[in-house]
């Protein structure tokens, strides 16, 4: 299958309304915040919001499966399983940073073939699927070209929080880029998708946190992969490489693999 069924990317969007509408609604209210045992924070709200996608999706394709952050797997063998995290960017959303959102995407025998991504406060909504390209609120968008990493704004996600481990191969990755996107925030790949950023690297991505970005950035014509140059799969490693144009994963690569 090369290209995704029009049904699914109407009902992902529909899957987004739920989401935001009831991020938008719970933004601002009490929190019951409790720690993982990775030791990551957990809230009401990301287990309202993915009992709320199951729900839906069980009603209106009771065949598919579904993967979430907050609960176990459900049928995660059939031949489309949606992927989702709720709340992406948990502790941001604690802190009352607008920088969290919900990502949803879906798979069609273990390929990534969709992927949703929308912040609900500014109404950023990201949509790529296989044969469609990639929208920004409603509009196409594409990656633009970039000769190499000395022309790019790069984005190195939890240089200095998530991913302090991969610090030494970032740090030397910065001084060679022509600027510095900052933010840890899956909203740097929607505007790497729509030309306003060149190359994001970073470390510790779990499937819910890449799949429906992966989508995304390769319908805007963009690369995405793992450290090694292999394309992104159910079972990669937490390793991500996003770029807007080949020429510029090319030359990271390198550096990323010494």
């Amino acid at each position: 299958m090369h290209t995704c069924p029009p049904e699914l990317l109407a009902f992902a969007n529909t899957l987004g309304d739920i989401a935001c509408d009831l991020l938008r609604q719970m933004a601002r209210g009490k929190l019951t915040v409790e720690t993982k045992g990775d030791g990551s924070p957990v809230t009401d709200v990301d287990r309202a919001v993915e009992s709320a996608l199951r729900g839906e999706i069980r009603h209106h394709f009771p065949a598919h499966g579904v993967i979430g952050e907050e609960f176990p797997a459900e049928r995660a063998d059939a031949d489309w399983v949606w992927i989702i995290d709720p709340l992406d960017g948990t502790k941001e959303f604690i802190q009352g940073l607008p920088l969290f959102g919900t990502l949803i995407a879906l798979t069609h025998r273990g390929k990534i073939v969709l992927g949703l991504a929308e912040q609900p406060l500014t109404r950023d909504r990201w949509l790529g699927a296989d044969g469609h390209g990639t929208t920004w609120n409603g509009l196409q968008v594409s990656t633009r070209p970039c000769e190499s990493l000395g022309e790019a704004l790069l984005s190195t996600m939890g240089y200095d929080t998530f991913c302090q481990h991969r610090h030494a191969t970032l740090a030397a990755l910065r001084p060679k880029a022509r600027g510095i996107v900052t933010g840890d925030s899956f909203f740097v790949f929607g505007l790497l998708a729509g030309g306003r950023a060149d190359a994001i690297v970073s470390d510790g991505f779990a499937l819910h946190d890449y799949a429906a970005l992966d989508a995304i950035v390769r319908n805007a014509g963009g690369t995405m992969t793992d450290w090694a140059g292999q394309r992104l799969t159910l079972t990669s490693d937490k390793t991500v490489l996003a770029a807007g144009d080949a020429r510029v994963a090319a030359e990271i690569l390198p550096m990323l693999r010494a």
